[in-house]
């Protein structure tokens, strides 16, 4: 029987949740503005319409009732972080947490690249027994294995990674390299990263414990010159999101 691995769907809207219930999806990971900033935190708002989304979609043993996790990242660029912005994302944990989240999906770092122990511990404090996965500011380190024994002992029970590499399905041995030494220490490895359909048979061959993607196309909107330009704004794609499901079946039992 192969392992089972998870498929997470990074969303930006309730119908976006709605749609990865729909396809049998284990998460969501809630963001905004994800194509122009990689992800920065949604409104408290926001974060209480995916949750209540979420929770009116029927659990079945094919589908388990889907998690919120929210990314909790203050602003785009790296991912060191002034006091006043850890007190933000502090805050912004403890919103999302009271707001039924199930996670929250989180990251720091020192100037020198390494993992921010002291900042890290405060904002799995924060979640109060809600899950953390460490975002992908763990592509930035030197040297991400070892850094996988620094998480698990501050308290995270995920990594969302690409290997380093600009797209996961580039960084192969990597990954495997981090999925065998997250055996070790009891820490998730998830694949992000643009990540595809065609992807997913890799990912899963290299080990990890699931497959993060957002599925999303762009829908034409012109904002004119105080909204943005002609950039419109993006949605997750029921298409590409069945895509990745289907892949996933066909390699392992979701």
């Amino acid at each position: 029987m192969p392992p089972r691995v998870a498929l997470e769907l990074a969303v930006q809207d309730p119908a976006g949740a709605v749609i990865a219930a729909d396809v049998g999806a284990r998460r969501v990971e809630l963001c905004t503005a994800l194509g122009a900033t990689g992800g920065i935190t949604p409104s408290a708002a926001l974060v209480e319409a995916v949750v209540a989304a979420a929770a009116v979609v029927p659990a079945s043993d094919a589908a388990p009732l889907l998690e919120v996790h929210v990314l909790v990242r203050p602003r785009p660029g790296g991912f060191v972080y002034s006091a006043a912005e850890t007190d933000l994302m502090l805050r912004d944990v403890t919103l999302a947490v009271d707001a039924g989240a199930d996670g929250v999906v989180v990251g720091a770092l020192t100037p020198s690249g390494a993992v921010d122990v002291p900042r890290l511990r405060d904002l799995v404090d924060a979640a109060e027994g809600a899950e953390v996965t460490f975002h992908r500011a763990i592509d930035v380190v030197p040297d991400p294995v070892a850094a996988l024994d620094v998480l698990a002992g501050a308290g995270v029970a995920r990594v969302l990674t690409s290997g380093g590499a600009a797209r996961a399905g580039e960084a192969l041995e990597r990954l495997a390299a981090l999925v065998e030494r997250s055996a070790g220490v009891g820490i998730e490895i998830m694949a992000g990263g643009g990540v595809t359909a065609a992807d997913i048979p890799a990912l899963v061959a290299a080990g990890v414990d699931a497959v993060h993607l957002s599925a999303r196309r762009t829908v034409s909107d012109a904002g004119g010159p105080g909204g943005g330009g002609d950039t419109g704004y993006e949605v997750t794609d029921q298409t590409l999101a069945e895509a990745a499901a289907s892949a996933l079946r066909t390699t392992v039992d979701l």
